[in-house]
């Protein structure tokens, strides 16, 4: 059997297993009746005990699973792991580092062949294949194991924390769990787990068929108009809570279930003869299929938003209660996915947190959390119902991290946590009308980054001084078709307004990549690198110019905006903007409309702009550094893709000397130069932007008082002495190291927790 037939093979059987101990057994038995070997064994990583451990094996005696262990070094598993390199015998009696151990029985075993499984540059196991025969295995029987332990490396590794996970639950002194998710929502919460059991997987039900199809037509039509209500009630709940660009994903589920296409199939099918839950399933699985297909983060995650409504028009369909009573206590919501509906039956003052087994950052959940102000920690993967459900939890949201179960000390200390978070707000909010000037009167900018009508208010509130980034896109996102130019008008108009006389940058539409239209989908191999940014606009250019005519004319009251084009690479772009914007102005001025000209600048993101930005710098009024597509770039590191995001760091000294060229070059040419991303808010990554002497900062409302914490604490002139340090080191480890310690003398030691 060839290795991916017999991986295939595995993986259908481990659908149907339970336990990652069956899981084991099955991998062994499978992987010893495929190579025709006499023994196959998987050896594992013992973290705490720091040695090898056999887990599973097909051939030896079973007495010896969890009490054969070896030392790095220590037996032929023990030479595998000291040199991760495999490892061919025709008698393994007789290799020098052979060790015998009685309980295996493995007296009567001569050929040996062991290939250690390594999982993203980590080496978990090993895998073991030994005959009774004396012979060297075939190159062709270790290519076929090396291939086996390559695509299992994945599932054992995901074994090995199921290991860890059952062995902490079984300590009778700890039932503890943590778990690592994706970042959601930033906060630190504690509150009783209340589990919410999934809707019905419509995947799982069976196809039945029916005689009456009027009547099962009716009954969708009913339910589907019942889950509408439902998500009706909800967005009025929450209307008074959240900003009305948050309150539009309720809008965004509603158009979803209006969808002709949704209701003209699940009709056609019952039709033809099955049962409206039958045709529905088949109706929902299709259009989510199309979803899950697609390369966009975004438009990924609307799956999830399609097989939700589906449960819920289902659980309709069979007078199924989802009706949910409310604690009334400090809760966290625990479930397999999360909908805004669901969230919002509960009370917003007791509800603390938010778990997702499943989902994104990019998930509408994730979006009304932060809104909301709700802890948020998604997708940690399946956790079992009973040994979680209304127990005490901890959330740390900034590490995307929850601890289950967690006992009095743990409880303690994070409640320790929480109050010094709240006394450094409030310890900050005397600061809202201070300059972010340092020590030694070096002036900085810090502005705040915004799409949201929702953050506009806390920005202002806590001492923001323009807004560095408007994600224009974000409208456009909400909205069902592309906006008019009035409706565009308008929604500029406010932010500028709010903000006058202050400067508001606005980037022009920002869509393709991890951001996408879900009125204007387009399917690219490689998203990030594709049809995104300036290209995109300019490509379209009657799209464009309508953006370009309503941020004009927003303009003409308050004359405080900035227009930023992003991902430029080429200095083409730059010149056909211009020829856009001159357009633009002439025809409104021929409509009797006269504007003022805004100041034009470019967003710094690709790596062959920070080459050309002498010649991009002749031709633009300010620069702006966006520091996470940059360093994305730079590095070439997917900072989405959970297989090489641990790669991705701004501090990176490639990215540390790129932005210091771009600072400098820059000022060369007497432009001020502003930087927005995520290392704008790191206390540890200001001190070096201090350093280059960057004019302005802009990150989001809630991290303006902690950064002008630091510039007010931290001269100029020691900046620019760590700045010289720091480019000096060759890693990241060893430039944060000597910036936190710095942190920790200047007394600002409880912002790098907010920073990490």
């Amino acid at each position: 059997m060839e290795p991916l037939q017999a991986l295939r093979k595995i993986f259908q059987e481990a659908g149907e297993l339970s336990s990652a101990d069956e899981l084991l057994h099955l991998i062994v038995a499978r992987v010893k009746e495929v190579t025709h070997s006499d023994v196959c064994s998987i050896y594992l990583s013992d973290e705490e005990q720091e040695d090898w451990v056999l887990v599973a094996t097909e051939g030896l005696s079973d007495s010896a699973i969890g009490k054969v262990r070896m030392r790095t070094g220590d037996g032929l598993v023990g030479y595998i792991c000291q040199h991760q390199s495999l490892l061919n015998l025709e008698n393994g009696s007789k290799h020098r580092n052979y060790r015998y151990f009685s309980e295996t029985g493995e007296e009567h075993f001569a050929g040996f062949l062991g290939v250690p499984v390594i999982s993203f540059r980590k080496l978990i196991g090993v895998l073991v294949i030994q005959s009774l025969d004396i012979r060297f295995f075939s190159d062709e029987e270790e290519a076929f194991l090396i291939t086996i332990a390559a695509q299992l490396a994945g599932p054992l590794s995901t074994v090995l924390n199921q290991e860890k996970l059952s062995a902490i639950t079984s300590d009778e002194g700890s039932n503890q769990i943590k778990v690592q998710g994706i970042k959601g929502s930033t906060g630190i919460s504690i509150g009783r787990i209340h589990f919410l059991a999934p809707f019905k997987d419509l995947a799982t039900i069976k196809d039945h068929y029916c005689d009456d199809k009027e009547t099962e037509i009716a009954a969708f039509l009913e339910a589907l108009e019942s889950v509408k209500l439902e998500i009706q009630s909800g967005g009025d709940k929450l209307a008074s809570s959240v900003s009305k660009d948050v309150h539009a994903l309720f809008g965004v589920y509603l158009m979803m279930l209006d969808n002709d296409m949704i209701v003209r199939e699940t009709e056609t099918r019952i039709r033809e003869g099955l049962t409206a839950s039958s045709a529905l399933k088949h109706t929902i699985e299709e259009h989510a299929q199309k979803f899950d297909q697609l390369e966009d983060p975004y438009l990924r995650a609307r799956a999830e938003d399609i097989r939700h409504l589906g449960a819920r028009i289902y659980a309709r369909l069979n007078a199924h209660d989802t009706s949910i009573e409310l604690p009334d206590e400090p809760f966290i919501l625990v479930a397999k996915t999360l909908s805004i509906t669901e969230i919002a039956q509960f009370s917003v003052e007791n509800l603390v947190g938010i778990v997702c087994m499943e989902g994104s950052s990019l998930s509408h959940t994730a979006v009304l959390a932060n809104a909301l102000g709700i802890t948020a920690v998604m997708g940690i993967g399946d956790i079992p119902s009973k040994k979680v459900d209304q127990q005490v939890a901890v959330m740390d949201g900034y590490r995307a991290q929850v601890i289950f179960n967690a006992g009095d000390h743990m409880q303690k200390e994070y409640r320790r946590l929480i109050a010094q978070e709240n006394r450094l707000t409030k310890g900050l909010d005397k600061l809202k009308n201070l300059p972010a000037e340092t020590p030694d009167h070096y002036r900085v900018n810090l502005y705040a980054n915004t799409g949201l009508l929702a953050d506009i208010s806390p920005g202002l509130e806590r001492g923001a001084e323009g807004i560095g980034l408007y994600r224009s896109e974000i409208p456009f996102m909400l909205h069902d078709t592309f906006p008019t130019e009035e409706e565009q008008t308008k929604i500029y108009e406010k932010v500028l307004k709010a903000y006058a006389p202050r400067s508001v940058y606005m980037r022009t539409l920002d869509i393709g990549g991890d951001k996408a239209l879900p009125y204007f989908g387009f399917t690219e191999e490689n998203p990030y690198l594709g049809w995104r940014g300036i290209r995109f606009t300019l490509d379209n250019s009657s799209i464009f110019l309508i953006q370009i005519r309503a941020l004009l004319k927003a303009n003409i009251e308050t004359k405080n905006m900035k227009v930023m084009l992003p991902m430029v690479s080429r200095v083409e772009e730059v010149d056909a903007f211009r020829t856009l914007l001159d357009e633009a102005i002439l025809q409104l001025k021929e409509e009797g409309i006269h504007v003022p000209r805004p100041s034009v600048g470019i967003m710094i993101e690709v790596p062959s702009a920070v080459v050309i930005l002498e010649h991009l710098a002749k031709r633009v009024d300010f620069i702006s550094i966006g520091s996470n597509d940059l360093t994305q770039y730079l590095l070439a590191v997917d900072r989405n893709n959970p297989k090489v995001s641990s790669l991705y760091n701004f501090l990176n000294p490639a990215v540390i000397h790129s932005i210091h060229h771009i600072v400098r070059t820059a000022h060369q040419y007497r432009l001020k130069v502003s930087l927005c991303g995520e290392m704008a808010s790191d206390p540890a990554a200001v001190i070096l932007l201090l350093g280059m002497g960057i004019d302005t900062l802009s990150m989001s409302a809630f991290n303006l008082p902690k950064i002008k914490w630091v510039v007010r604490t931290i001269s100029h002139q020691r900046s620019v002495s760590l700045l010289s340090k720091a480019m000096a080191l060759e890693n990241e480890a060893c430039i944060r190291e000597i910036l936190e310690s710095e942190l920790v003398q200047a007394g600002l030691g409880g912002l790098i927790r907010a920073g990490g």
